[in-house]
């Protein structure tokens, strides 16, 4: 009996030193409402390799462009199966299907981390910070090694998203509606010459 009580104080004694465990893991990182902590979270999941975590702490326009880029493909795609002809359907549908293919806009973000060097660019300098630059909406994070990384304050939850990579999902989401008004355009003639 004494052994079985034994056990059971020591299972009871490690899941409590694992509790705290958690409990200061969480703790010791700022508020993800400031910018040192946001770019906490970022600087973690770049070196656990997982870009699809930090996806919460890009601005706003930028996740926004990371879904539009995946619903235009998405759409773009199914258009290009149901009305091209060979070859051109077989060749767009696999020109889109990356894209158009994973489950969200973090997915797409993680395919971009990965395709386009996004993790590589930043394991590069996610270094300690030296100092933080705030003014109103827009803060500087600069860190130990001189690279300085942008964030702007989203108003909808007032965390911190980092700015590095708005203009290039930004660009490739206008060009993807492009793409997709073309496809349409193209779906549209192929209809009324099969008519």
């Amino acid at each position: 009996m004494t052994s079985r009580r034994t056990t059971v104080v020591a299972l009871a004694i490690a899941a409590l030193a694992c509790a705290a465990l958690y409990v200061a893991s969480v703790h010791k990182y700022p508020s993800d409402r400031t910018p040192e902590g946001a770019y906490a979270r970022i600087a973690k999941a770049v070196n656990l390799g997982r870009s699809k975590d930090f996806f919460a702490y890009l601005e706003t326009a930028a996740q926004h462009a990371a879904f539009t880029i995946h619903d235009y493909r998405k759409t773009a795609r199914e258009r290009v199966l149901a009305a091209y002809p060979e070859p051109e359907r077989s060749r767009l549908a696999a020109e889109y299907a990356p894209e158009a293919e994973v489950a969200d806009g973090p997915a797409l973000f993680a395919l971009y981390a990965e395709k386009r060097g996004y993790l590589a660019r930043l394991r590069r300098d996610m270094s300690g910070i030296a100092s933080v630059e705030t003014k109103g909406e827009r803060a500087v994070v600069v860190t130990a090694r001189g690279t300085r990384y942008a964030f702007r304050r989203r108003p909808e939850n007032g965390i911190w998203g980092l700015t590095l990579f708005t203009a290039s999902l930004a660009a490739e989401a206008e060009r993807a509606a492009r793409d997709l008004s073309i496809v349409e355009k193209a779906a549209s003639d192929y209809a009324h010459v099969a008519q």
